[in-house]
């Protein structure tokens, strides 16, 4: 007895820690809040699903409960070798037809739905971004606009926004869960889907294919913003010009140094050498002043950036920043960090709509 209840005692409290974990979790990083349109239709095929499974499940159990009592052996009951039968054509086409039908009505509107939303025959009426996965950044080509940024993508809310997805180097997947389903991210062919946010808001994306050593640190962002607000963005992105910005001594000696150590080789920070279908070495650092997070999780200090740009490796391994500039000694990096922290060409940020 005392084992017994030592088990259920263990079990109990697994059972209450899992509970209580499944409460926690952000509204704008899981699918079972919908926030868009593609959310809403997955979220649709996971009720349905769930009843269905739920539903064989409490037959089965119920079966099982019902052969299990009725045809238990009693005390005092002689040893008997039961009636060895085989083949039943009623009941093997019964467990055969039933689950057909149910695989069906399951798979029927998940490939209906999944064509839907990859539908991209109005596209050229919407906006369109081409998205580039890289190992560990993603980067945003808006070609419409001339415009590019990397890791936050912005969009204007109750719009469609194709995006066209192919990578540079390893297969990845992106996924706004909030908003959309995942799609496969292949190097040979692009995939479309597409975004449509019912609010405003920050909602987070993951890679959701492993893709090396920092896949669970290539995290992204899609801003939702105003019609208005996204119009400003946009017209802010295309008249930056990092050269006209009013800077401090520190951050001039930064901007000198960002040149001569070569990183404006491989990251633009502004979109007046704008290419379309151009992809960088290295994440654009734009609006690199505005974003709430770098390197898909560090918050954007001072002391952060200078460690980055140190010792990438360390806080992201695997990146091919590591080892392909010059060294850089704790001034310089200094100066470098206090530059970029001031590259902000517009009032609409990710930080004023998570606030």
């Amino acid at each position: 007895m005392k084992g017994w209840m030592g088990k259920f005692r263990t079990a109990l409290l697994l059972g209450s820690v899992m509970f209580i974990l499944s409460a926690c979790g952000r509204d704008n990083l899981t699918a079972l809040v919908p926030k868009g349109y593609g959310a809403e239709i997955s979220m649709d095929l996971i009720i349905l699903t769930t009843v269905i499974m739920t539903g064989v499940l409490i037959i089965v159990m119920i079966l099982f409960t019902i052969v299990l009592i009725r045809f238990r052996k009693k005390k005092g009951d002689p040893v008997i070798t039961p009636e060895q039968v085989e083949g039943n054509k009623t009941l093997e086409a019964v467990w055969t037809i039933i689950p057909i039908i149910l695989v069906v009505i399951m798979a029927v509107p998940t490939v209906l739905a999944t064509f839907h939303l990859a539908d991209d025959t109005d596209a050229a009426d919407h906006i369109n971004i081409d998205v580039t996965g890289n190992q560990y950044w993603w980067h945003y080509d808006y070609e419409d606009e001339e415009i590019s940024t990397s890791q936050d993508m912005y969009i204007p809310v109750n719009t469609k926004v194709y995006v066209h997805l192919i990578t540079s180097d390893v297969l990845h997947s992106f996924w706004v869960p909030s908003l959309s389903g995942k799609l496969d991210v292949n190097p040979e062919n692009v995939n479309t889907m597409y975004l449509e946010a019912y609010e405003e808001g920050v909602y987070f994306g993951k890679c959701a294919e492993l893709c090396g050593p920092s896949h669970s640190l290539m995290d992204f962002k899609v801003v939702v913003v105003s019609e208005e607000e996204y119009e400003q963005w946009v017209a802010d992105m295309q008249d930056f010009k990092s050269d006209d910005l009013e800077l401090d001594a520190v951050a001039q000696e930064g901007k000198e140094l960002f040149d001569e150590k070569s990183c404006i080789g491989c990251h633009a920070t502004d979109n007046q050498n704008y290419s379309a279908g151009s992809v960088p070495i290295g994440p654009d650092l734009t609006s690199f002043g505005d974003r709430s997070k770098f390197a898909g999780y560090l918050e954007p200090t001072k002391e952060h950036l200078v460690d980055w740009i140190q010792d990438p490796e360390t806080l992201k391994p695997g990146n091919l920043m590591t080892g392909s500039y010059p060294e850089v000694n704790d001034e310089e990096a200094d100066k470098i960090a206090e530059y970029l922290l001031q590259l902000k060409p517009s009032e609409v940020t990710a930080e004023s709509k998570e606030n």
